[in-house]
């Protein structure tokens, strides 16, 4: 079976957590927490960076920071990972939804000025797949009301949107660092700023609320999302090669794009945007109606041949927890729809082969000649 995804492992890994071993430093506390902040800031050009255990642990924290209100209003996509909306959900707020474009799959921003109502606080957007949502428009809606921006770059380790670094543009960023990332460290995530305040509440949110001049009375509750020394060092070396994975990457996306090329009856990825590269972060494709399957179909397909796949995000409006708790009703996106029901991603990881993806683009093409 070709693995969905690999990640690579074979730099300083081993000997950064060897350091930790002999030092005894593994717990929350130990010195490389604060390297990999500040390396990893840096390099999105943010003043403050604050490590904790996932990606969702960071959206947590990046809303509470916010210090919304009950009943706020967060103008967010519907093609999404559920953990955004249940960021929004915790932080007692209300989302409002928005359908994706068929180009990119990000949020369509020709539809976001539409949701804004006087109770809307903030835009979350999320980067989705390879390709940075468009900024600017977004910048100049925030402006024009008000709004926070909270910029989920979890997809977009090495990743820039007009030579910016994806994370460096809202109010507050996150990034996961889960195993099919770029950077991995197994678990966890980063909130990014260039506000002291929201860094502040970020640091304190992450470890309980300990009152900084006696630890343990709590005047607010928080969360132990703390990142541990050990995942810490695997960041700290796999963010020194995080050039080399983003090449990796986009090479990869590339020989799909040529294995791949002339199949009628799917949809490639874009190469990108006028003002982004894609990095490929996975490679997604969509079928096409004249390929009368769906992506569940041709997964079946791909897993008899030996080939491992991921579907797409399912759209938040069709979640089943949802219409149990009387949202989004009657609410209908349909390219979120027809991109969830139809896309599938290939193994894609930064440890995939050439060999590999030869391998499953002749699969790839096996099928759909039949």
């Amino acid at each position: 079976m070709i693995p969905v995804n690999r990640p690579l492992l074979d730099g300083n890994e081993k000997k950064y957590l060897v350091e930790c071993i002999d030092t005894q430093w593994i717990s929350s506390e130990g010195p490389f927490i604060k390297e990999f902040e500040d390396k990893f800031s840096k390099s999105v050009n943010r003043r403050f960076g604050v490590a904790v255990s996932s990606g969702t642990a960071a959206l947590d924290i990046a809303l509470a920071a916010l210090e919304l209100a009950s009943g706020d209003e967060v103008i967010m996509p519907t093609f999404t990972i559920i953990s955004c909306i249940t960021s929004i959900l915790n932080a007692k707020a209300v989302p409002v939804l928005v359908d994706c474009n068929d180009r990119n799959f990000n949020m369509d921003i020709s539809l976001i000025e539409q949701k804004i109502s006087k109770r809307t606080k903030a835009i979350l957007v999320v980067h989705i797949y390879g390709l940075p949502i468009d900024m600017d428009p977004v910048i100049e809606l925030a402006n024009k009301y008000k709004l926070k921006i909270i910029e989920d770059a979890a997809e977009m380790h090495g990743q820039q949107y007009k030579g910016r670094p994806c994370g460096s543009f809202g109010d507050i960023s996150i990034f996961s660092f889960y195993p099919n990332k770029l950077i991995t460290t197994g678990e966890g995530g980063m909130v990014v700023t260039d506000d002291p305040h929201l860094a502040e509440r970020a640091n304190s949110l992450r470890n309980l609320c300990f009152n900084p001049q006696q630890r343990f009375v709590h005047e607010e509750l928080g969360w132990n999302y703390r990142m541990t020394n050990m995942q810490a060092a695997i960041g700290v070396a796999q963010l020194e090669r995080l050039s080399e994975f983003v090449e990796i990457k986009k090479n990869l996306g590339q020989l799909y794009n040529k294995l791949l090329s002339g199949i009628d009856e799917i949809f490639l990825p874009i190469p990108g945007e006028s003002y982004a590269e894609n990095i490929y972060w996975v490679y997604p494709i969509v079928l096409k109606p004249i390929a009368k399957m769906n992506a569940k179909d041709l997964a079946r397909k791909l897993s008899d041949l030996g080939v491992q796949t991921r579907p797409f995000f399912w759209p938040m409006h069709k979640q089943p927890i949802f219409e149990k708790l009387n949202l989004f009703l009657n609410e209908s996106y349909p390219n979120s729809e027809y991109i969830a029901e139809f896309g599938l991603y290939l193994p894609s990881g930064v440890g995939t082969t050439e060999l590999e993806i030869s391998d499953v683009s002749k699969v790839l093409r096996q099928i759909f000649n039949d």
